[in-house]
């Protein structure tokens, strides 16, 4: 299954978060591709949003990964890979422990760590429109 999102504005972006919730389903792992200032860490602070989440959602470019609650108590993970220099060290935290929990995953830069995401892993492409609007692809 593949379909889009248009955010034509960040004013429309808790309307594009509200729709890609409701297309979730059951699939728990959602793996985010765009270019450096796409707008990743932003739709997936708006999504955490509509998730429930109370606690201050950033990125965890540093932490590699931050862990919130949603509205009902359950974990969601969210990882930023970009300062990942080898998969290797994905072992070092227990990557499987997350990936394969249950909870949701949202993780950024999974092209630094390709043979370690599910195969059931749903792909979202943020692309720029222009300065202000991004397309969203999600296929999976």
């Amino acid at each position: 299954m593949e379909y889009k999102i248009d955010i034509s504005s960040l004013d429309k972006i808790d309307e594009a978060a509200a729709q890609f919730v409701g297309k979730m389903g059951d699939k728990k792992v959602f793996v985010f591709y765009g270019k450096m200032g796409a707008g990743k860490t932003t739709f997936i602070k708006a999504i955490c949003e509509k998730l429930g989440v109370k606690d201050v959602i950033n990125s965890p470019t540093f932490a590699i990964i931050n862990e919130y609650q949603d509205g009902k108590g359950a974990p969601i993970y969210h990882f930023d890979f970009y300062r990942i220099n080898k998969e290797e060290e994905a072992y070092d935290f227990g990557y499987e422990d997350y990936f394969y929990s249950g909870n949701v995953c949202f993780i950024e830069w999974p092209e630094m760590i390709s043979d370690l995401i599910p195969e059931d892993a749903v792909e979202v492409h943020i692309d720029e429109v222009d300065n202000s609007a991004r397309q969203v692809t999600i296929k999976g």
